[in-house]
Formats: C-alpha cells, structure tokens, sequence
C-alpha cells in the first residue's frame, strides 16, 4: 500500500480522531472508508436519491397521482377550513 502525506483543516481531523477513538479503528482506516464513499458520511444528497429505493413500493396509489396530484388533493379536501 502506498503512503500519501495531506494536509486537513483542525475540524476534520477532530472529527476524524473523535469517530477513531469511538470505533476503536486507525485514523487511516475511517480516511480509506470516508474516500472510497466519497466525502463525508451523510453528506448531502439529493432528493430523489433518498427516497429512490422507495419509488413504486406503495401499492394502490393511483398511475397518474404525479401528473393529476392537485385533482386528487382536492378530492380528499386538502386545503379546506376544516370545521372548529
């Protein structure tokens, strides 16, 4: 394996040495881990990418709910002063 010498700002490498000690693993081990997800862990990530496992799991829901999502609102009377 090669070595490769960088230079990190003061907060990241707290954190790098803070998760070290909590997972009893080397500092090169979680800067391996953290490079080959790629960046930080719960980065941000788009939208659809955290619901994409879920897409098309809900059976019942009618095949056109994206395109008609307003009709089926307010037929179910979203949106409406609801009674006190």
């Amino acid at each position: 394996m090669k070595t490769l010498t960088v230079r990190l700002p003061e907060p990241l490498v707290a954190e790098i040495n803070a998760e070290s000690r909590e997972r009893k693993v080397s500092k090169s081990d979680i800067v391996r881990e953290r490079l080959q997800a790629g960046g930080r862990p719960g980065r941000r990530r788009s939208s659809f990418d955290a619901i994409q496992d879920l897409i098309g799991t809900i059976d019942g829901l009618p095949h056109d709910l994206s395109v008609r999502k307003r009709h089926y609102l307010k037929a179910k009377g979203y949106g409406r002063n609801r009674p006190r």
